[in-house]
């Protein structure tokens, strides 16, 4: 631990307060916790100045709402961001893969991916059930056009492939996932982490 004192305030400070470290995002969740500690650290990443935001990705999925605020966030980030999943990479999970810009997508050779449409939580009064039916539609259109676009397809390809898989949740690894283009490499990437500090005499 390294400190310094400033004039004859002595004041102290910690290394790792004085310098803005590279930030790695783990994405474990979806929900409204985890979509703010995610916008937190992206903002802590893109303030380091590093040239790439790796998102790390080990999860089963959670609330779509949740992931559309991540994607929000990576779609007005100005540094390119590159995924990887670890281990698995479910639901909002594999929808957030693709979201790693082009080139830039990638899966360790033993990950799991898993793609179903929107879940409805829909209860209530009858048009009350329509309505978040309605929504349910809604959301589970837009993402599949997203990852259809991410991925460099038409718009209706994940659907089409929902309607082969009779709608029910859809497990693949890998090497699949390379040939929807959803990945665009079987491997973890390494990292190089560069930290400096510049100290000047007046």
């Amino acid at each position: 631990m390294i400190y310094f004192d400033v004039d004859s305030k002595i004041k102290t400070r910690k290394m790792e307060d004085l310098l803005d470290l590279p930030q790695v995002i783990l994405v474990n969740k979806f929900s409204e916790e985890s979509a703010k500690l995610f916008r937190e650290s992206f903002a802590k990443a893109i303030n380091t100045g590093q040239k790439v935001i790796p998102v790390v990705i080990d999860s089963y999925g959670g609330e779509v709402y949740s992931l559309l605020s991540m994607i929000a966030t990576i779609k007005n980030s100005p540094v390119p961001v590159a995924t990887i999943c670890t281990g698995k990479a479910m639901s909002c999970g594999a929808v957030l893969m693709t979201f790693g810009a082009e080139g830039m997508r990638f899966a360790d050779p033993s990950a799991t991916l898993m793609i179903h449409d929107v879940s409805s939580m829909a209860w209530g009064k009858v048009e009350d059930i329509k309505v978040k039916a309605e929504e349910t539609d809604r959301l589970n259109q837009m993402i599949h056009h997203m990852m259809a676009k991410n991925c460099g397809k038409e718009d209706s390809y994940f659907l089409k492939l929902a309607d082969e898989h009779k709608h029910a949740d859809w497990f693949f690894d890998s090497p699949e996932a390379k040939g929807h283009n959803i990945i665009n490499h079987i491997r973890i990437p390494s990292f190089k982490v560069k930290v400096s500090s510049e100290i000047s005499f007046a």
